[in-house]
């Protein structure tokens, strides 16, 4: 007899954006003439051509594999030495962050790492989530065993949420118990909000004095406007020792269909045993690599390594400004619309209450039936995203103008 991981039984309803794209699609059936002015700020995917940068050099390996003497087969299943080099050099050592080439893990996702990173970490963590927060930090937890069934409100035991709330500024507090595994992303999916030097210090610092890890996200350090924020969790004293971090070239290059991203795991980095020795975890994230993945293709890589020159970092440029354009005028459509605003300056996100005594599912659904615009519903990233929706600035300027019209014409 064969039997299921149980564990995914405990998973609560659908993925949201899975559940998003439900409702959505049975809206445009029932309704075929508004599908056609339907306007998407929810999932973030990225609406924009890729970097000229990263065609050319897609145009130039794609002309390399034709070749018997220059095609690649099989690469190094943790990333080609030269894309690693570019990534250490450009994103950590030019800024002053001590991170070595081969601390550099080659993906095709932060997503999935920040789910596989769960391979080389004991079922006896005590897990620290943010709330709200992107959904895959619980849901992969789940699924690996790590937590409890969940209660009436969706929590799950096993896990101690980090309230972020108004009042701190959504940027959550380090708890006064012990915990061992925590998750930061900054700035933040879905609030919007980016921790500053004092608030990652202080998390460090508990990180180091409870032996604990960060699993710090930092998907969207690229749209940081604030230059007195840090980008890398590797700017603070002490993270490498207690810190792995993870980024993504999906939001910065536009590569959510292209699939490249990166993890670094520090050779200072310590986890116990069994037995409570501490030992490395950079040789057990390269062998997890090397047994279960065959690397990102070759094409990949040399796109990947387009966005450091200096055209790339530029076009680079170019793309965060428009979105980041895209995120003001939003603000300032909700804002005028009377509704109470968070986020959109530090990252691609406008985090938004919703009006009294309308639920985050309620606000979704009349903003899809009224303004034929969809948007993400905050209780979807956890309980304390209830009362509140995320709209993505993923867009064109001409749909970005046209939703913040629309939502000054709702009537709620």
């Amino acid at each position: 007899m064969a039997y299921l991981n149980d564990h995914y039984l405990k998973l609560k309803a659908g993925y949201l954006f899975p559940e998003i794209a439900r409702r959505v699609r049975a809206f445009t059936e029932a309704n075929p003439d508004a599908a056609r002015r339907l306007i998407r700020c929810g999932i973030g995917d990225v609406t924009e051509p890729l970097p000229q940068a990263v065609v050319q050099a897609l145009h130039r390996a794609v002309d390399e594999m034709a070749i018997r003497e220059s095609f690649k087969g099989y690469g190094p299943e943790q990333g080609y030495d030269w894309l690693r080099h570019a990534i250490a050099q450009h994103d950590f050592r030019d800024r002053g962050i001590d991170i070595a080439d081969d601390e550099v893990f080659v993906s095709d996702g932060s997503k999935c790492d920040c789910g596989n990173i769960l391979d080389i970490l004991g079922h006896q963590n005590r897990l620290a989530i943010s709330d709200p927060v992107y959904p895959v930090y619980v849901d992969t937890n789940v699924m690996a065993g790590h937590t409890g069934e969940a209660d009436a409100h969706g929590a799950y035991a096993g896990i101690t949420y980090l309230p972020c709330t108004p009042a701190n500024g959504f940027i959550p507090e380090p708890p006064q118990g012990a915990v061992d595994v925590i998750y930061l992303c900054s700035p933040n999916n879905p609030t919007g909000a980016a921790a500053s030097r004092a608030q990652l210090e202080a998390w460090v610092n508990y990180a180091l004095q409870h032996r604990a890890i960060i699993l710090f996200d930092a998907a969207y350090e690229a749209y940081i406007q604030d230059p007195s924020l840090p980008h890398s969790i590797y700017e603070i004293p002490g993270a490498r020792e207690c810190a792995i971090e993870f980024r993504s070239f999906s939001k910065s290059g536009g590569f959510t269909g292209v699939r490249c991203a990166l993890t670094v795991v520090p050779k200072s980095l310590r986890a116990a045993g069994a037995d409570g020795e501490m030992r490395p975890l950079h040789p057990l994230w390269l062998r997890r690599m090397t047994t279960k993945f065959n690397g990102v293709s070759y094409l990949v890589q040399r796109a990947a390594e387009a966005l450091y020159s200096a055209d790339g970092r530029s076009q680079v440029a170019a793309l965060v400004s428009h979105y980041m354009g895209n995120a003001q005028v939003l603000r300032e459509g909700a804002t005028q619309a009377g509704l109470k605003v968070y986020g959109g300056t530090n990252a691609p996100y406008i985090w938004v209450a919703t009006p009294p005594g309308v639920t985050s599912w309620a606000a979704f659904d009349r903003i899809l039936g009224t303004a034929n615009v969809v948007i993400t519903p905050g209780s979807g990233f956890g309980s304390m995203g209830e009362g509140y929706f995320r709209i993505s600035s993923f867009n064109s300027r001409a749909n970005a103008v046209e939703v913040a019209a629309r939502l000054q014409s709702l009537r709620w």
